[in-house]
């Protein structure tokens, strides 16, 4: 049976996780002829994900304005607040600290939404899509070109497809920023994330807790029900003994760190294992690519930082590539791509920066930073105008939200 699918595109998105998904879904939606090369999801596979992603406000509005969070908010649970604990056992510690969403006029600063499942609901919401999208399964591409008058892809199944626009949602490893010649300052952190999902006895009540620790946070986001997520940050060897232990070690292990706050661990989901490490590219788009989620900024999973990035990335992308056609310009010109680069270097590099110094802050031995991170949460603690202006900042930038990210 012969595949007659068009093979010329305005924009083609290498990569199909929930950014390169999102941005295919939005291109689309904008009015771009768009197709999105990606590998098939298997959320039931022999791994699969345990991550969840606390998703705030613009994030939540884009998935509404895509179609597709009807379907997905039952599998959610709204977060309303926010508590900050330092659980480093030192001389100085700073006070506990707890932000509640009421206090800045919102009814929750976001949801928890689990991974596989947002996927899921983006691809089908981009089958509903068609002929606007072209969904093309693939293993990978095996090679693209790049040029004055477009871009060439070639899948490893000999697919030839053609665009304007390359979106690049192929990684942190991303083949498609190689060959865009788009250079990258990486690290690594000597630490891992160990994550999973559990049951437990005690209600969370819609609160987030973050327990800040020597080796990095310990973090649980409330689920549906008695469920929360968990991702613990640990240096590399004791994450690998964490994520080795016996259920029932871990389930142990879970309860003594909590200190009782949500009663006792019952069921256990797959654990996962992830080094930390970051990543910023030079620019954001360059020769006819630009960059989204992972492939223009690895960030560690500290204050929810990352999807919500590559979510804005996604609609940001869309924008700048609506407001070129409209004018009658190349989608992929450099016109498009310096204005999505400028558009996002600001929001992405100040939080990388924040994020990085947060978490060195915890691995560090001085003293003198360990005072200044504890009157830094004094003052948001006791400085409401203060807070009220780093919660906001936190979960969005307060100027320049992308379109498919505001409200009604």
């Amino acid at each position: 049976m012969s595949d007659d699918r068009p093979r010329d595109f305005d924009a083609l998105v290498i990569g199909g996780g929930p950014a390169g998904s999102a941005a295919a879904a939005a291109l689309a939606i904008k009015g771009l002829r768009t197709a999105l090369a990606a590998p098939p999801h298997r959320p039931l596979g022999p791994k699969p994900d345990s991550r969840t992603a606390a998703l705030f406000g613009g994030s939540v509005d884009l998935l509404r304005n895509l179609g597709v969070w009807a379907g997905l908010e039952p599998l959610c649970t709204p977060i309303s607040a926010i508590r900050i604990v330092d659980d480093c056992d030192r001389l100085l510690r700073a006070p506990e600290a707890l932000f509640r969403a009421q206090d800045v006029g919102l009814a929750a600063f976001g949801y928890n939404v689990p991974n596989d499942p947002l996927t899921d609901a983006i691809r089908a919401r981009l089958r509903a899509l068609t002929p606007e999208v072209s969904l093309f399964e693939t293993d990978g591409v095996a090679k693209l070109s790049l040029d004055a008058n477009g871009a060439t892809a070639v899948t490893r199944e000999g697919q030839e497809l053609r665009a304007r626009l390359v979106v690049a949602a192929d990684g942190r490893r991303s083949m498609c920023r190689q060959t865009a010649g788009i250079g990258t300052r990486a690290w690594s952190y000597p630490q891992s994330a160990v994550t999973c999902v559990f049951s437990h006895s005690r209600a969370h009540n819609h609160v987030s807790t973050e327990l800040h620790r020597p080796a990095g946070p310990f973090t649980v986001v409330p689920l549906p029900g008695r469920v929360s997520s968990l991702v613990w940050v640990e240096r590399p060897e004791e994450a690998e003994r964490l994520a080795r232990l016996a259920d029932g070690d871990f389930r142990d292990t879970i309860e003594t760190r909590l200190r009782g706050l949500l009663g006792t661990v019952g069921d256990l989901g797959a654990r996962g294992l992830f080094p930390l490490s970051g990543l910023r590219p030079d620019t954001f788009a360059a020769n006819r690519v630009a960059l989204v989620g992972e492939s223009g900024h690895v960030i560690p999973p500290i204050g929810a930082q990352g999807l919500n990035l590559g979510l804005r990335d996604a609609a940001t992308i869309a924008d700048c590539a609506a407001e070129a056609r409209a004018a009658g310009r190349d989608v992929g010109g450099s016109d498009t791509l310096d204005a999505y680069s400028k558009a996002r270097q600001f929001d992405v590099s100040s939080r990388l920066t924040a994020v990085d110094v947060l978490n060195r802050s915890l691995l560090a031995d001085s003293l003198p930073v360990h005072i200044g991170r504890g009157l830094g949460v004094t003052a948001l603690t006791w400085i409401g105008p203060l807070r009220r202006f780093v919660v906001r900042e936190g979960m969005q930038p307060s100027r320049g939200l992308p379109s498919l990210m505001r409200g009604a």
